[in-house]
């Protein structure tokens, strides 16, 4: 598929997840009403409204304070009142902005290396689905900055602000990372007709499973040694002496691990078993999708194989922390409550380990396409053995 044929989809998918994003934060006083509480719970209705603040222009209550409680008196108090209100509404700006920016470049790329044509919409639906959360987390966390300026103490404990903005607004990614996939796809699926034959790589199986299992172990690295308890409380207490950038400990356990998981200790081994089988099912589902990826797409290049890995592995966390829910016994009673406490966490990870899985897998799927290459020119060029 051309450029031109897969920007159409791109862009429609990312003024679709922008409008649902800004849609779903001007929702939010909704919440507010009389009837919410009525109708939906007074439970839900604050995890609603937990989910629906990080996109939503009405300041919450900590940029409330800060613009209230600011120094001065008179116009001087308004004054810098409205200038934290003024940062609050850049740092949505920034955030909206980014969200389009984000999603474009990476639909357009996926789209265009894995067009959605038969054999390949549930592929290309879930890959862009993927990616939809990719930006959304991107655009949280550039706009990070400006948010926790507006709350009238930027300086104070920062990085470890900057990692709980960036783990807010993820469950809402969920649902409108989905619909505005559905419609890119759908919009890339019509472009695509009359484009003629598409071109699909032949990759040798030896080489494709190699390349998985190399990317594989990359995510493996993250998921069961640096998410190992001791390993990861070593990582959290890392920190330079003061300064701007003390205590990122926080911010580099949300960008390097995929889990958490520690010994059996004293709970029944079956049980601690149990929640091993999702860790497993991440794996054994990355594994399997970059053994198939070089395949589904046009031209296994290492930008898409890049991209693909990233989506594959946050598609693994959505599996995972959906068989933790079913696995837990209470996630029945508590419904959604329970479900938005871990549906759509672990991206930042996923998008560090997803890049460097899919450049090692990409890099190694080369090696092995050009030794086989090289062994069969070899093998042809060898003429009968002479009498």
């Amino acid at each position: 598929m051309t450029y031109r044929r897969a920007a159409i989809p791109a862009l429609i998918g990312g003024v679709l997840l922008t409008a649902l994003l800004w849609w779903a934060g001007t929702s939010a006083h909704a919440l507010h009403l009389p009837g919410a509480s009525g109708a939906l719970g007074g439970r839900a209705a604050a995890e609603l409204e937990h989910w629906l603040t990080p996109w939503s222009y009405d300041p919450p209550a900590a940029v409330r304070y800060s613009a209230g409680a600011s120094g001065g008196i008179g116009d001087t108090a308004g004054t810098d009142g409205s200038r934290y209100l003024a940062l609050y509404a850049t740092a949505l700006q920034i955030r909206f902005v980014a969200v389009f920016a984000f999603f474009v470049p990476g639909a357009l790329l996926l789209v265009r290396r894995l067009p959605p044509v038969r054999g390949r919409m549930l592929a290309a639906l879930l890959v862009v689905w993927a990616w939809g959360l990719v930006a959304g987390t991107l655009a949280v966390t550039v706009s990070a900055p400006w948010l926790i300026a507006a709350q009238g103490h930027g300086s104070y404990r920062f990085l470890p602000q900057l990692a709980s903005v960036i783990s807010s607004g993820r469950q809402i990614l969920v649902v409108t990372a989905l619909v505005a996939a559905a419609g890119t796809v759908l919009a890339a699926r019509v472009t695509a007709k009359g484009a003629g034959p598409l071109p699909q790589e032949i990759v040798p199986a030896r080489g494709a499973r190699l390349a998985a299992t190399t990317g594989t172990a990359v995510i493996a690295l993250s998921l069961m040694v640096l998410s190992y308890q001791p390993v990861a409380a070593a990582i959290q207490t890392v920190s330079p002496d003061g300064g701007l950038f003390a205590e990122p400990g926080d911010l580099l356990r949300q960008w390097l691990l995929l889990g958490a998981w520690a010994g059996p200790a004293g709970a029944p081994l079956g049980d601690w078993l149990l929640y091993r089988v999702a860790d497993m099912m991440l794996l054994v589902l990355v594994w399997w999708a970059l053994r198939r990826l070089p395949g589904l797409l046009t031209r296994a290049t290492v930008p898409a194989m890049a991209a693909g890995a990233v989506c594959v592995t946050v598609l693994g966390l959505l599996v995972s922390q959906l068989v933790r829910v079913a696995l837990d016994g209470s996630g029945v009673r508590w419904d959604l409550m329970y479900l938005s406490a871990s549906i759509g966490g672990g991206v930042p990870a996923a998008l560090t380990w997803g890049l460097v899985a899919g450049v090692v897998a990409a890099v190694t799927l080369r090696v092995a396409v050009g030794r086989a290459e090289n062994a069969d020119g070899t093998a042809s060029g060898q003429g009968p053995a002479p009498l």
